[in-house]
C-alpha cells in the first residue's frame, strides 16, 4: 500500500508540474484522436443523413451492416490496417506504418460506423417529426438534410464527442499500427500498458489521471449539450 501511495504521489507531481514526456504523450493522443474524429464525422455524418432520409432497395441490409460495424474488434481493425500498410501490402509504398497517420486511419475506421449509426438515429427521428412540413415546402434533399443537421446540431455534437471518447480510449488497434514508439507514436493508452508492464507506475498513473479527466470532460460536455438541446426544444 505504501508503494502505491508513493506512486500516486509521484503521478500527481508529474501532472501538476507539467512533465515534458507526459505532455508529449497527451498532446499526440489528442492530435491523433481529434484528427480521427474530424475525419470520421466528415464521412459518418453524410452517411447517417443518407440512411436517415432515403428509402432504397437494400437499406435495411445497409443499416444492419452499419450497426454491426459499431462493434468492430479493435485488434481486427489494427490487423487489417497493418496488412494494407505493411511493405507487402497494397499501400506499403506510402510508408505510413508505425506513424501517427496509420493510427488516425485505424481510429477513423473504428469510429466512423459509430458516428454514422448514431447520427442516422438522431436525424431519422427528427425527419419523422418534420416530414410532412418538408413535403409541403417542396424542399430538396440537400435542403432537407441542411435543415435537419442545423436543428439537430447539439445532438450531432454529442455524437462527435462520443466518437472522440471512443477514439482517445483505444489501445488495441493503435498499438498494432503505431508500434508504441517513444517520441513518435506513443499515446496515452499504449503508454499506460507499457509503463505498467515495466513497473513504472508513476507515469502510468499520471497518464491514467489525465485520461480520466478527459473522459469526465467529454461526459460533462455531452451532458451540457443535451441540456442545451432540451432547452432549445422547449423554448
Amino acid at each position: 500500500m505504501q508503494a502505491i501511495g508513493q506512486a500516486l504521489a509521484l503521478a500527481l507531481s508529474l501532472v501538476l508540474s507539467g512533465d515534458g514526456d507526459l505532455l508529449e504523450i497527451v498532446g499526440l493522443s489528442l492530435r491523433v484522436s481529434l484528427s480521427a474524429t474530424l475525419v470520421a464525422c466528415a464521412l459518418g455524418l453524410p452517411l447517417g443523413a443518407l440512411l436517415a432520409i432515403s428509402r432504397f432497395p437494400g437499406r435495411n441490409a445497409a443499416l444492419i451492416v452499419v450497426n454491426a460495424l459499431m462493434g468492430l474488434p479493435p485488434v481486427v481493425v489494427g490487423l487489417i490496417v497493418y496488412l494494407h500498410l505493411s511493405r507487402a501490402g497494397p499501400l506499403g509504398f506510402l510508408g505510413l506504418l508505425y506513424t501517427p497517420t496509420a493510427m488516425i486511419i485505424a481510429q477513423t475506421i473504428l469510429i466512423t460506423p459509430i458516428v454514422a449509426a448514431l447520427s442516422r438515429q438522431v436525424l431519422e427521428d427528427l425527419h419523422g417529426e418534420y416530414a410532412e412540413q418538408f413535403r409541403s415546402l417542396c424542399l430538396s434533399r440537400t435542403q432537407t438534410v441542411g435543415a435537419l443537421v442545423w436543428d439537430a446540431r447539439y445532438s450531432l455534437l454529442t455524437v462527435g464527442l462520443a466518437g472522440f471518447g471512443r477514439a482517445v480510449a483505444e489501445v488495441g488497434a493503435v498499438i498494432i499500427v503505431g508500434g508504441n514508439i517513444d517520441h513518435l507514436t506513443r499515446v496515452m493508452t499504449t503508454a499506460i500498458a507499457l509503463e505498467t508492464s515495466k513497473g513504472d507506475l508513476p507515469l502510468a498513473l499520471a497518464l491514467g489521471i489525465v485520461l480520466m479527466v478527459i473522459a469526465l470532460g467529454v461526459n460533462a460536455l455531452v451532458q451540457g449539450l443535451r441540456m442545451t438541446a432540451t432547452r432549445q426544444a422547449y423554448a
